[in-house]
C-alpha cells in the first residue's frame, strides 16, 4: 500500500505521466422484442426476455492527474491483448514521455513477460523499459484508480442492455469524449472505515 500511496503523492510531471490500468468484462445482451419508448405518464418498457450475445473485454487506461481516460474494447483479455494495450499507451497516447508510471493490480497477465508473448525480444525489452511498474497489494485493487473509473463508466454508460460490440464502442467513445472534455480527474476513494484507517496510518493527510 505504501508504494502506491507514495506514487499518488508525487507532483505532476508531464515527462513521467501516471497511468492507472484495469480491465473488466461486459455481457452483451440483445433484445428479443422491440422496447417501448417512454412517453408522458409512462416509463420506458422492455421485455424481460433477452438473448445473450457474448462478452467484450474493457481495458481502462486512466491518467488521473490529467483527467484523461481511454477504453480499449477487445474480444478477449489474454496476455497478448494486454501487451498491445501497453504498446498503444506507450506509442500512441504518451509517445514523448520519458517513462510512464504504471499502476495496476496483480492479475496474472499484468506482467512484463506478457510483452514477450506479443513482440520480438528486443521490442519487448524496449517496451518494458518504457514503464515504471507498480502493483496494488493483494486484496487491495481498490487502490487502483482505474477501477473507480470503470465504476463510473458502468454507472453512467453501461447500466443497460447493449447488443453488440460495435454499439458498445460507440457508447463508450461518446462517454469518454465527455469525460475527457471536462477533464474529470481521479481521486482515491476510501469506502469503508477499515480502509480509511489503513490509509490514514500511511498518509494522514490523504
Amino acid at each position: 500500500m505504501e508504494d502506491i500511496l507514495e506514487v499518488y503523492q508525487r507532483p505532476y510531471d508531464p515527462q513521467r505521466p501516471l497511468v492507472c490500468l484495469d480491465e473488466a468484462s461486459k455481457q452483451l445482451i440483445a433484445e428479443t422484442r422491440v422496447p417501448i419508448a417512454a412517453k408522458p405518464g409512462q416509463p420506458a418498457r422492455q421485455d424481460y426476455e433477452y438473448r445473450r450475445n457474448g462478452t467484450a473485454n474493457l481495458f481502462m487506461m486512466f491518467a488521473p492527474l490529467e483527467g484523461w481516460r481511454h477504453v480499449k474494447v477487445t474480444d478477449r483479455h489474454t496476455a497478448v491483448d494486454y501487451a498491445h494495450v501497453l504498446n498503444e499507451l506507450s506509442e500512441t497516447h504518451f509517445p514523448g514521455s520519458a517513462k510512464i508510471v504504471l499502476v495496476q493490480d496483480n492479475l496474472n497477465t499484468h506482467k512484463p513477460a506478457s510483452l514477450y508473448e506479443a513482440f520480438p525480444p528486443a521490442e519487448a525489452r524496449r517496451l518494458v523499459e518504457r514503464f515504471e511498474w507498480h502493483y496494488t497489494p493483494k486484496h487491495g485493487s481498490w487502490l487502483d484508480m482505474a477501477e473507480s473509473e470503470l465504476g463510473v463508466l458502468s454507472s453512467q454508460c453501461l447500466d443497460r442492455r447493449i447488443s453488440d460490440q460495435h454499439l458498445l464502442k460507440q457508447e463508450i467513445e461518446a462517454w469518454e469524449a465527455v469525460r475527457n472534455k471536462e477533464a474529470c480527474q481521479g481521486r482515491l476513494a476510501v469506502h469503508n472505515r477499515k480502509r480509511a484507517r489503513e490509509t490514514e496510518k500511511v498518509v494522514p493527510a490523504l
